[in-house]
């Protein structure tokens, strides 16, 4: 675990950093602004020789004021360096040069933009009422946003997908060599998703067969996408809610797979997902729960995005869950009947932690 994020800072950078939180929704939508009118685009295409606000009127087509008012914002967050301060020349910064190329940075910002940020105000209320009141903005009939992920408005759906994918994604490639250590033939995929993981276990060994159970929104693309991949003879589905106290899995897999799925839980509702997974496991099943943890995380900057995005768990998703610490998650799943044999951290480029688990 990394040391410095609990240092703590000097009362001047401290009260810097409130009066960043103070001005966030208004800085967050100026940064908006900056990328959807191309002014961040405009900067950039300057260089190093930076540009001047007349220079920036015409490549932006922006009048004056509108120039002045991105600009100064922008040398106040250190999107911008001053390339000639007598002209006031603008060159890009780091953090302009990452809200314009940096793959997380992106993702992260238009999820909070078009997923979170209508529904966020209602979070006090959604921590008093342990329910995610901050989702009545897309829909007042749903009891939990995964309910609805098909019919979310466009902009939403295509931004909760690509920030989903693109945390795990890239580490799936990463642990399948783990799972595939000892023979695979049969894997139970719950929270399968849109069968992400099932194409690429049956792309990484030729017999293995996948059965995906989640939510009939889920299984439906689920099926579109292993029809569209030719695999239907190896990949199923099982469409059910896995909470129903009336569930209970069958069959005798090899492998139980659980990929950024335990987070949209609870502590005791993971405990009650493991009780299911343990009724069809005996001591050859090995049970993967492959998730970020916030406390095992190279950079600082990670582990803040991940306990940022336990608040969209509260106020949008489920109104219960978040992203958890290792010792807690892993205290759950053993309350369920299981025992950590072994946990694999830093895997992927997004610093995912694989923890396999076994029947006690």
């Amino acid at each position: 675990m990394f040391k410095s994020y609990f240092e703590e800072k000097h009362a001047v950078e401290a009260k810097f950093e409130a009066q960043k939180i103070a001005f966030s929704p208004l800085t967050f939508f100026a940064v908006s602004a900056m990328l959807n009118l191309g002014f961040l685009s405009a900067v950039e295409s300057f260089g190093e020789s930076g540009a001047t606000p007349h220079e920036l009127a015409q490549k932006s087509g922006l009048n004056g004021y509108a120039v002045s008012l991105l600009s100064e914002m922008g040398l106040g967050m250190g999107i911008f360096k001053l390339a000639n301060e007598e002209s006031f020349a603008l060159k890009l910064g780091k953090v302009g040069w990452f809200l314009l190329h940096d793959e997380l940075t992106k993702v992260n910002f238009n999820f909070t933009k078009d997923v979170c940020f209508d529904g966020a105000k209602w979070l006090e209320k959604s921590l008093k009422e342990a329910r995610p009141v901050g989702l009545e903005v897309f829909s007042k009939e749903w009891q939990t946003i995964y309910e609805g992920l098909n019919r979310l408005p466009q902009e939403a759906k295509k931004s909760w997908f690509e920030f989903d994918h693109f945390y795990s994604d890239s580490t799936f490639m990463a642990a399948l060599p783990l799972v595939f250590a000892k023979p695979v033939r049969q894997i139970y995929d719950i929270g399968g998703n849109t069968a992400k993981f099932a194409l690429a276990a049956c792309a990484f060994d030729a017999s293995v067969c996948v059965k995906i159970v989640d939510l009939a929104s889920q299984t439906q693309v689920a099926e579109q996408n292993i029809k569209a991949a030719g695999l239907e003879g190896r990949v199923s589905t099982f469409t059910t809610n896995v909470l129903d106290p009336n569930l209970s899995l069958d069959g005798a897999p090899d492998v139980v797979w659980m990929s950024q799925f335990l987070d949209c839980f609870s502590l005791e509702q993971v405990t009650q997902i493991s009780k299911k997974v343990r009724a069809v496991s005996d001591e050859a099943t090995r049970v993967f729960v492959l998730e970020p943890l916030w406390d095992f995380q190279r950079y600082e900057a990670a582990a803040y995005s991940l306990q940022a995005t336990s608040l969209y768990f509260t106020a949008m998703a489920n109104g219960k869950s978040k992203m958890y610490r290792f010792g807690e998650l892993v205290e759950a799943v053993g309350k369920g009947g299981f025992t950590l044999k072994t946990a694999h951290h830093n895997l992927g480029t997004n610093c995912y932690s694989l923890l396999e688990f076994a029947v006690c």
